[in-house]
């Protein structure tokens, strides 16, 4: 049987929505993962036909378990994740098993946040940074740039918003550096300028060497505690100067990862009209970015993406283009959900195309410490793109948590005020 072996996944978002895309392609799909909730509740992965649990930190287990599947005879045409930190895994495994794959070192790179920064080293893409790798480099920023205004600490292999701190005092600076050194012993610390600037993320994948943007996204984001993204604009009307320098970035940061083949994206803040690049990752965004590029474009991009890692042509160009926007929910408070509410009136909102909730009664909910921590999502068309932002608000405002102990209105956190 024709196989692809996903590496992880969620339990919805990008990460999933490529296994069902593998199954309507009409292959055999196999997941390795780590969850043993995923196994205990086997049944709600009818797209998955076989699953394994799995030690994916230890990459000989892997190895094992996929050599085990050429041994039922299946034929693995692909060895895939779409999850952090396992895409570089995959590439590796897709290697040694002699399948088609993604350009590993770029991949790598990519995941690495020092690596990523010393290949753009050169460019004016990336911001000012320091890597603190021993105590007596530590020591000289404590002495040096604490006194600074703010700036940003984080571990390399950061994603999601976690392990990164915006730091504004000494104190701070102790604290997340202790905490940091806890959590990654002898890990390396990125320190990094603070921009500020209006974000965007930028959708792409490289085939046969050429490099397609298949969407730019404007980013809302809501700090608290952590830089979290809270809304997603498709933006479809574009400037063709802010067009031009956009391309002309994210086509030299991608070409000095060394990537030539897989999808990324990049995470870009406009810093007096330059671009600085935040991040870049090698995969699809997760949650709700999949839909939201096929309700604008008519493009599934994870669909298109396996067929890149199958060996196959990819159909990038849009079936249709319509403005949408996606709302993400943060509660305020911390409690167990009792139980959500207005997500059929939200499902009725005007331009409303899909609601997602997704924590289930009993949950410890909290405020966002990462972007996992976002617990639901309204995604939105308009007939402009500031009509699909309000309709997805609007939406959006009708869903409300309902926690032990805590007022429903004060958990539902939605900016409300960039309409």
């Amino acid at each position: 049987m024709k196989t692809i072996v996903f590496i992880e996944t969620q339990k919805s978002g990008s990460s999933r929505e490529a296994i069902r895309a593998a199954e309507r392609l009409g292959y055999y799909t196999v997941l390795l993962t780590k969850r043993s909730s995923f196994w205990e509740k086997r049944s709600e992965f009818p797209d998955v036909h076989l699953m394994r649990l799995c030690n994916l930190e230890d990459i000989e287990e892997i190895r094992n378990n996929i050599r085990a599947l050429t041994l039922r005879a299946l034929d693995i045409y692909s060895i895939i994740s779409f999850v952090d930190p396992y895409c570089y895994t995959a590439c590796l495994m897709a290697e040694e098993f002699g399948v088609n794959h993604f350009s590993t070192q770029a991949v790598l790179t990519m995941q690495d946040k020092i690596l990523s920064r010393e290949v753009l080293a050169q460019t004016p893409y990336v911001p000012k940074y320091q890597v603190l790798s021993n105590k007596l480099s530590r020591i000289s920023l404590r002495r040096e740039d604490s006194r600074q205004t703010r700036f940003i600490l984080k571990s390399p292999n950061s994603t999601g918003s976690k392990d990164v701190y915006v730091i504004n005092s000494e104190k701070k600076l102790e604290r997340y550096m202790e905490l940091l050194d806890k959590k990654y012993p002898g890990v390396p610390i990125l320190i990094e300028e603070y921009l500020d600037g209006p974000q965007y993320l930028v959708e792409a994948v490289v085939y046969q060497q050429g490099i397609y943007i298949i969407a730019i996204i404007e980013q809302e984001i809501t700090f608290s505690k952590r830089f979290i993204v809270t809304g997603y604009s498709l933006l479809l009307d574009l400037e063709a100067d802010f067009l031009h320098s956009l391309r002309e970035a994210v086509s030299t940061i991608i070409k000095l990862h060394g990537m030539e083949s897989g999808a990324c994206h990049l995470e870009l803040r406009l810093v007096n009209q330059e671009w600085k690049l935040i991040e870049i990752n090698p995969r699809i965004s997760g949650a709700g970015m999949n839909k939201l590029i096929e309700f604008g474009f008519g493009i599934n991009l994870v669909e298109e993406t396996l067929k890149i890692a199958l060996g196959q042509e990819p159909n990038l160009r849009a079936k249709f283009k319509q403005p949408v926007f996606a709302q993400y929910l943060i509660i305020s408070q911390t409690g167990y959900l009792m139980k959500v509410t207005g997500k059929k009136k939200a499902l009725r909102a005007p331009g409303v195309l899909e609601v997602y909730v997704k924590p289930r009664k009993g949950r410890l909910l909290t405020p966002p410490l990462s972007m996992g921590d976002r617990y639901a999502y309204v995604i939105a068309k308009g007939s402009t793109e500031q009509e699909a932002k309000e309709n997805a608000k609007q939406a959006a405002a009708q869903i409300k948590f309902l926690l032990s102990g805590v007022d429903t209105i004060q958990v539902n956190q939605i900016n409300m005020s960039e309409k």
